[in-house]
């Protein structure tokens, strides 16, 4: 039988756990109430990449009768939640945190902001590189007598697809030191595994992205350099360890 001081212990980590997501709910809904005026705004910012290439007279269409309402609102509340992200994470550090000894607080924190950050460096680089690419390519090859004229909602999961393959690949580095903190792996096979990790690159990226060498190449190419980033900190960070131990 549980004791009870266990069970109260339980029941208000339970309550405490429904308070802070509780908090991260408003947080998010406070934040997509203040951006609801400019939703349409927030969605032409969106479309921006897909509006500049398109060819003289293209435009991009509703083929749905609530499309032009949702499809707006969905990308605020996906700005709604980048912009409460440090809120977020805060209530989650705040609950994790004193379960934590002080040397994996140490090298947690940092952690959680560096994939914040490279999470948003990716989603970045998709849009202000990847997408003009992407989008004046498969533009320019449409057949003669084609109007491009795309949908909004389909122009939407494509990019949240996209955002989504980038973010996750700029994660990599993070991925890469973990492993080798836990002691998963070493440095020395990480560098063995090179070329492994270079042809599954452009097999990654040729799963999540459009049927074209360029964003193929735009994936693969920062995939694999993000992985020397991981592993050339994760060597820095195991000397480092070792000094502090001699």
């Amino acid at each position: 039988m549980i004791p009870e001081d266990a069970q109260q212990t339980f029941i208000s980590h339970l309550i405490e756990l429904r308070d802070r997501l509780l908090r991260i709910f408003v947080g998010i809904i406070v934040v997509f109430v203040a951006l609801f005026h400019w939703s349409g705004d927030i969605y032409h910012l969106l479309a921006l990449p897909m509006l500049n290439s398109l060819p003289k007279g293209g435009q991009m269409v509703a083929t749905e009768v609530t499309t032009p309402f949702f499809v707006p609102m969905k990308v605020t509340m996906m700005a709604a939640f980048l912009i409460s992200l440090p809120h977020t994470l805060y209530q989650a550090w705040s609950f994790i945190a004193p379960g934590l000894y002080d040397h994996e607080k140490k090298m947690i924190a940092p952690l959680v902001v560096a994939s914040t950050i490279l999470f948003v460096v990716g989603m970045a680089f998709a849009y202000f590189l990847v997408f003009p690419v992407v989008f004046g390519f498969m533009n320019q090859v449409a057949p003669s007598g084609v109007a491009v004229m795309t949908d909004i909602g389909h122009y939407l999961d494509f990019v949240l697809g996209m955002f989504l393959a980038f973010g996750v690949t700029f994660e990599v580095p993070i991925a890469v030191i973990l492993l080798v903190r836990f002691g998963v792996v070493s440095v020395a096979k990480l560098k063995e595994a090179r070329s492994y990790v270079i042809v599954g690159s452009f097999v990654v990226a040729a799963v999540v992205t459009p049927p074209d060498v360029l964003s193929q190449v735009m994936l693969a190419v920062p995939l694999w350099l993000l992985y020397e980033a991981g592993v050339i900190v994760a060597g820095w960070l195991d000397n480092k360890t070792d000094d502090v131990a001699a």
